[in-house]
């Protein structure tokens, strides 16, 4: 005997094919409208001479080669790649150490992990004004090393420490971040390996160097391109420590702030920060591919 036919059955079926496109149009207008377009209107703004109230005009290959004698340019692509070449290591070992302290389950482990995380989800102009009070000429530190018979130091009026005061704001407010992943990581590294490397003789350093690192080194990896494309485009710290105008002469500049001053305001070069822009994309990019390679190569 044959089932009844449910009214209705041969239609739903012919919209099936449908119905994960409607799931997803959220999201794919979503990306559209606030990545992929921005994306275009840069690259596109990028090859011409807009204005923030003037529609400009096509220019070609310009921008890119006033770029090549603008001294401010070179003065952002070097103090970010020396923010990378700062941040970055510290990014990598520092939450790595921290998650091995906070693995362990003993009593009260958890305050200390939800204090180590605390300044993540903090606002960083809340935590870049908090080291401003700290580093100020009359802060904290300064207060204490004058307690001590020290002379003031120039936090944040010294053109290389502000960019090392960033450095730190940036290296304690991920700190937590880059932990959570490590712990994560971590949990998987079978603990039969330690307790043959602890048979073996090893201590605590070598287990590190030889069973700890080897295990996660695909995380580490992770958190170098993840960090190294943040401190690239870092522009809060440094902005909240340096001020508006980037420190003494502007040397503490980056490029997302100069893009940020070049570009906004009535008389704002929309074009040639358009074309600052590409460059940190294309860099950017190219920190990703360079450790992505360094890693395939390790491995090979």
């Amino acid at each position: 005997m044959a089932s009844p036919t449910v009214p209705g059955a041969r239609r739903v079926r012919r919209q099936l094919p449908s119905s994960p496109w409607l799931f997803a149009a959220p999201g794919l207008l979503i990306t559209g409208a606030f990545i992929l377009y921005p994306f275009v209107s840069t690259l596109v703004n990028s090859f011409t001479d807009r204005r923030t109230l003037v529609p400009g005009e096509f220019v070609g290959l310009d921008n890119f080669r006033e770029l090549l004698h603008d001294d401010m340019f070179w003065t952002g692509l070097r103090n970010s790649t020396l923010y990378v070449l700062g941040v970055v290591p510290a990014l990598v070992l520092l939450p790595l150490l921290l998650a091995l302290l906070v693995q362990k389950n003993i009593p009260g482990i958890t305050f200390f992990r939800s204090a180590f995380y605390t300044p993540v989800v903090a606002s960083i102009v809340v935590v870049g004004l908090i080291w401003v009070w700290l580093l100020d000429e009359r802060g904290l530190v300064n207060s204490l090393l004058e307690t001590l018979g020290a002379s003031p130091v120039g936090f944040l009026s010294d053109q290389w420490l502000i960019l090392l005061s960033a450095m730190t704001v940036t290296v304690w407010k991920g700190l937590g971040y880059y932990m959570i992943i490590y712990l994560a990581a971590l949990a998987n590294v079978p603990r039969e390996l330690h307790e043959a490397a602890a048979v073996d003789g090893a201590g605590a350093v070598r287990r590190f160097l030889t069973v700890t690192v080897p295990a996660v080194r695909s995380t580490m990896v992770l958190v170098a391109a993840l960090s190294s494309v943040a401190a690239f485009k870092v522009f809060s710290e440094v902005y909240l420590m340096a001020g508006p105008s980037g420190g003494p002469a502007g040397e503490d500049t980056t490029l997302v702030m100069l893009v940020q001053r070049t570009g906004t305001g009535l008389t704002g070069r929309v074009g040639y920060a358009s074309a600052i822009s590409v460059v940190v994309f294309v860099v950017t990019v190219a920190l990703m591919l360079l450790v992505l390679r360094a890693d395939r190569k390790e491995e090979s």
